[in-house]
């Protein structure tokens, strides 16, 4: 053997620097089935997933774990979609969140597979979680749901008005991106930052995930930016702020959210006061806790970043087991909660060809806050 050949063979045997992990991911649930985006934790630990429809098989939208399985939640016949009640079933979920009342609320895009909203679909629903009963419905009329909205991920305070309020992401793909807000006591809605830089996909924006440039791709094309609108959300710990960041974006954005109540306050007032607080990296979902630090989502990265109250981001999760966190969940046991789906191995961003891996994974990790409860 050469000396050449011996020193190749040397310096493969030896140990390698490698990427190190940072903080340590607890593996909750593996999901064998459909591919989940949203999770939510209740005040007693009850675990809450969805799976929307955007063409796996999925048998049900909303899902409860127990007992080492996922069952569906509040129960399978609402999760049937009839076309004749879209106001009524379940068509096609996108959010679970459990509000600081320990209701259970799913947001239903009656978009399956990004198509325009089934017309009175797209909707809230509330869910009594000592009774298992939906206990509350509210269909968001055509003036917030456009023909291209995609309602994405929500968040509640309580205190405001005299049955609280609920802030929703429209994640458009082919519209205005923008932030809905339901009056939850009687239903009525409105848009804010419809349209707004804020809200809008940046064009200049160029993810690469897992080394390749994500982009929209299919056999004998070009690939094609894959171009969507506000996305993740949060509120802060006071009620004052409102987060949100593009899914096609690095940068986290804030507005006071007494502007964005106000529905008569117009569209340069509030444009006015939107804070573009930098670079955060490239996120699906945003959540917040009682200590006043914002999470993201990392998806670029592996990972899941922390801001503390003075604006400073750190790591506080790096794996490489952390493929695409999607949505995340603060929950009342010290934990974060994120699923972690593989949404960028999808055919449509290969071509044709799914390269997605089953299990798709639910971690958790340590983070010693608590969910943010304005109530």
């Amino acid at each position: 053997m050469s000396n050449s050949a011996r020193t190749i063979a040397s310096a493969g045997a030896a140990r390698l620097a490698t990427n190190r992990t940072i903080g340590e991911i607890e593996p909750v649930f593996a999901f064998h089935d459909a591919m989940p985006t949203g999770v939510t934790v209740s005040h007693e630990g009850r675990i809450f997933v969805n799976f929307p429809r955007w063409g796996d098989d999925v048998p049900f939208t909303v899902g409860e774990l127990r007992a080492g399985k996922v069952v569906p939640y509040p129960d399978a016949a609402i999760n049937r979609f009839d076309a004749n009640r879209p106001g009524e079933t379940l068509c096609s979920v996108q959010s679970v969140v459990v509000d600081a009342a320990d209701r259970l609320w799913i947001l239903d895009t009656a978009a399956p597979s990004f198509s325009p909203p089934v017309d009175g679909g797209a909707k809230l629903v509330a869910v009594d979680l000592t009774t298992d009963r939906v206990v509350r419905s509210i269909v968001l009329p055509a003036s917030v749901v456009l023909t291209t909205t995609y309602v994405n991920d929500v968040r509640f305070d309580l205190r405001s008005g005299t049955g609280g309020v609920a802030y929703i992401t429209d994640s458009s793909v082919s519209g205005p991106g923008g932030i809905i807000v339901v009056d939850l006591a009687s239903g009525h809605s409105w848009r804010k930052l419809s349209g707004h830089p804020s809200t809008s996909a940046d064009p200049a924006f160029v993810p690469v995930v897992e080394g390749e440039r994500l982009a929209i791709r299919s056999q004998g094309n070009a690939p094609s930016p894959f171009s969507v609108a506000s996305d993740g959300i949060a509120i802060s710990a006071d009620g004052a702020s409102l987060f949100y960041c593009p899914l096609s974006s690095r940068h986290l954005f804030s507005v006071p959210t007494s502007l964005v109540l106000d529905e008569a306050s117009s569209d340069a007032d509030v444009a006015s006061a939107v804070i573009d607080l930098g670079e955060k990296g490239a996120s699906d979902g945003l959540e917040a806790d009682d200590k006043g630090r914002i999470y993201a989502g990392d998806y670029e990265r592996n990972g899941i970043r922390q801001r503390s109250a003075d604006g400073e981001w750190k790591t506080i999760a790096h794996d490489p087991r952390i493929l695409w966190p999607d949505t995340l969940s603060v929950a009342s046991d010290g934990y974060l909660y994120f699923t972690a789906n593989q949404l960028h191995r999808q055919a449509q961003f290969n071509n044709g060809v799914d390269q997605r891996e089953k299990p798709y994974s639910l971690f958790r990790v340590r983070i010693d806050g608590g969910p943010v409860k304005l109530i």
